[in-house]
């Protein structure tokens, strides 16, 4: 019970409360420039979540087996070129941003790929921006996340297993897919409004992401609050 509670917990803020583009405002780039028809922006969200899906388990999978400190695998190699004791402290979480990079870009290859052999009509409407996903932030964001619920933590029992990993990537993904259909909902509206000269394009997008963020801050303490309804602690 207290596990499928955490697993709860954790999608409901990765989706709503802390939304990644509206809250911790990571993945702003194909926010704003693939948000300009409802269509191109579920595409767009559908892509972003498998690829933040992929990302998140090859990262806790890395993480788990090579990166951590006392991590299996990387253990058992140093111990072929040191003593036991020193093999098992090694720590690899030097390479996390290296790693988590090819590992992201590894699946955005992936994701390339099927879309131009089965979506000729969706690929070429992505154009640049389906490559772009390499760099979207949220996607490390979510990857970083997860290595610091399993390395940050004050003990092993605290730690992240891959359920929760994989919640977090797949909410997080749902979230941004939330946020990225409805301000593309708000610029089709937007074309047929008559705004002012200094604020079209980039800039009305961008207060109106403000306005977004504004409102989605009503779910802050949703968490929290379920939390101590159900355990009864804080």
């Amino acid at each position: 019970m207290d596990y499928l509670f955490d697993i709860m917990l954790i999608s409901l803020s990765a989706a709503l409360i802390n939304n990644f583009v509206l809250y911790y405002f990571v993945g702003i780039c194909p926010f704003i420039g693939v948000s300009r028809q409802v269509g191109m922006a579920v595409g767009m969200g559908s892509a972003v979540t498998f690829v933040m899906t992929v990302a998140v388990f090859l990262s806790w999978t890395i993480t788990t087996l090579i990166l951590m400190p006392g991590a299996p695998l990387s253990a058992w190699v140093a111990g072929f070129f040191m003593p036991a004791d020193k093999a098992a402290a090694i720590d690899l979480t030097i390479l996390t941003y290296i790693v988590y990079i090819f590992s992201i870009a590894s699946s955005v290859q992936f994701v390339e790929m099927y879309v131009r052999r089965f979506y000729p009509p969706l690929y070429k409407t992505f154009g640049v921006f389906l490559p772009l996903i390499t760099t979207n932030c949220a996607i490390l964001f979510a990857c970083l996340t997860v290595m610091t619920n399993i390395v940050g933590v004050e003990s092993p029992e605290e730690a992240w297993d891959l359920g929760r990993a994989l919640a977090l990537g797949i909410f997080g993904g749902v979230g941004f897919t939330i946020a990225i259909v409805i301000m593309a909902g708000i610029r089709e509206e937007l074309d047929l409004c008559d705004v002012p000269q200094a604020f079209k394009g980039t800039a009305i997008t961008l207060i109106v992401g403000g306005i977004l963020a504004m409102a989605f801050m009503g779910f802050t303490g949703v968490d929290s609050g379920i939390r101590v309804a159900v355990t009864g602690a804080p």
